[in-house]
Order: C-alpha cells, then sequence, then structure tokens
C-alpha cells in the first residue's frame, strides 16, 4: 500500500518537473552566436552554420540530429558556448538562442554517422515563443490562421 503511494507520488514529481516533448522532423539550421573577447575584437565565427533535422522538442529545450559536432574548430556543445537555432515550422520559422548540453553519436556505421544534440533553449522574441508554444501545444495538425473559415456544403 505506502510502496503505491510513493510509486504514484514519484510518477507525478517526474511528469511535473520535465517538459513534455513532441516529436518534430523539422529542418534546423544552427549556427554560431558571435563571441565577443576584450575591447572591439571578436572571434569571426560568423557565418560557419551546419544542417540537421531537429528529434524532438520541449518548452525548455530541443533535439536535434546533425551530421558532425564540430563546424571547423568550433565546437557545438561545451564551453557554454550560444547557438542560433534556426526551426522551420510549419507556416513558420522560429529562431532561438540554446546551449548545448550533450551529445550522443547516433548511427549503425561510420558512413552514416550523426550527432544527437540536446540543447537548452535560453532566449527566444516573444512572437517566435507563443508561436513555438502553439506548435508544442496543438503540433502541426492546427493551422495558422485565426479566422474561421467557410465552408460551403455543396454536393
Amino acid at each position: 500500500m505506502i510502496r503505491e503511494l510513493v510509486t504514484k507520488l514519484s510518477g507525478v514529481l517526474a511528469r511535473n518537473t520535465h517538459s513534455i516533448r513532441r516529436k518534430c522532423d523539422a529542418p534546423v539550421r544552427v549556427s554560431f552566436e558571435p563571441v565577443r573577447t576584450t575591447g572591439n575584437l571578436h572571434t569571426t565565427i560568423e557565418g560557419l552554420s551546419i544542417s540537421g533535422e531537429a528529434a524532438d522538442v520541449s518548452k525548455t529545450g530541443i533535439a536535434f540530429i546533425v551530421s558532425a559536432i564540430r563546424v571547423k574548430e568550433f565546437y557545438l556543445v561545451g564551453q557554454d558556448r550560444k547557438l542560433i537555432v534556426e526551426l522551420d515550422l510549419p507556416g513558420r520559422k522560429i529562431k532561438m538562442k540554446v546551449i548545448g548540453r550533450r551529445y550522443e553519436k547516433v548511427g549503425i556505421h561510420v558512413s552514416s554517422e550523426r550527432y544527437l544534440i540536446g540543447a537548452e533553449i535560453v532566449e527566444m522574441e516573444e512572437s517566435h515563443r507563443q508561436a513555438y508554444d502553439r506548435f508544442l501545444r496543438f503540433g502541426s495538425n492546427r493551422s495558422q490562421s485565426t479566422s474561421p473559415s467557410l465552408e460551403m456544403g455543396i454536393d
């Protein structure tokens, strides 16, 4: 009896402490936020990007699959490096700043080697956040239009 109660309680706590994930296979483009150093000097990593696809999304994070863990000498995960992710959802592109938290190699063979990257969302414009939350809630099944449609029942 007590064991069942503890199991139910831990299940409720687990559901409330983690964001619900939604599977997603939308294209993503990942680039680096420009890094500021001392004075007016800054590292030139602008223009470096890699394309991939989202694996799943949640309110607080995103997981995406890319073909490499680094672009040139810049790693996608580590050193709290901010990345700019453009997620191409149906009807709108969502732009967010994330920090890569973990990665793992996926793929069966060396020729198809890819990396799954889990990233925490740290910044997003309000209009992008609203569209992203709408996608999380309704998926791609709900149209982006807010005006009602008129259907004619003519056979």
